[in-house]
């Protein structure tokens, strides 16, 4: 996959390290001048490196399969997704669509929540909202500290559902499962000025994927023997992934 980088801090050059190590080609990345993702994108000769708060639509670098967002404050608008084959992600460390915001961690464990998670999920109009392409879950144990559950298990969990979704992607296999808006919730920012909601339309599945948009964790050829076509596009419904073992 030729992905297009945006972050910053530790987790993006974490995502940045551990995407290029998976055989991933980063072609482009946005991050603070001077942050430890820029530093990493520059050290390593990457060919397009952005300042942030650059990135649009005019500034996007063509040839990217897919706009990766770790730990990035960048506005990354419809225009800039549409220079992309796939779209963009995020990863959020909550069970989405529970916790939706910048204080996941935090709002998580001052309600008393005994479990929690992360998600990577597609960029769209709505923040945080978009369908599910990975998640995994965790608990909480009793006095957790929100930076140290970050640090070792929510932080980790992320590169892994990260890596989970390009491989997915890689094989051809778009996993997009709506929210379920019942059970959303959201929180705001204990210590930050509130989030900007911008309209990021989501990017659908481009000729030559299949669309996943029931279940997690697809796991490659027998997903496409179930599939239904739909256009360009298959989708595989609950019934087919119930045949193919999966709960």
């Amino acid at each position: 996959m030729k992905v297009f980088l945006c972050g910053t801090r530790y987790f993006g050059q974490r995502v940045f390290e551990s995407i290029t190590a998976a055989g991933h080609d980063v072609i482009g990345v946005c991050a603070p001048i001077g942050d430890r993702l820029h530093k990493a994108a520059v050290r390593a000769g990457t060919q397009h490196v952005l300042p942030s708060g650059t990135l649009s639509a005019d500034t996007m670098p063509d040839g990217a399969d897919l706009i990766v967002a770790a730990h990035s404050h960048d506005f990354i608008g419809a225009g800039t997704l549409h220079k992309t084959v796939l779209g963009g992600i995020g990863y959020h460390p909550s069970l989405l669509p529970l916790h939706r915001g910048r204080d996941a961690i935090r709002w998580a464990i001052r309600m008393g929540d005994r479990v929690t998670g992360g998600s990577v999920y597609w960029l769209s109009k709505n923040v945080d909202g978009g369908p599910i392409a990975a998640q995994d879950w965790c608990f909480i144990p009793p006095g957790s500290d929100p930076g140290e559950l970050w640090r070792e298990v929510l932080q980790p969990m992320g590169l892994r559902l990260i890596l989970r979704t390009l491989d997915d992607l890689s094989r051809g296999v778009v996993v997009a499962v709506p929210q379920d808006e019942r059970l959303a919730t959201w929180e705001p920012s204990l210590d930050q000025p509130p989030i900007f909601r911008p309209d990021l339309p989501r990017i659908g599945a481009p000729a030559g994927f299949t669309y996943v948009t029931s279940g997690l964790d697809p796991r490659a050829a027998a997903v496409g023997a179930a599939h239904q076509p739909l256009g360009d596009m298959a989708v595989a419904t609950d019934r087919d992934l119930l045949q193919m073992g999966r709960t």
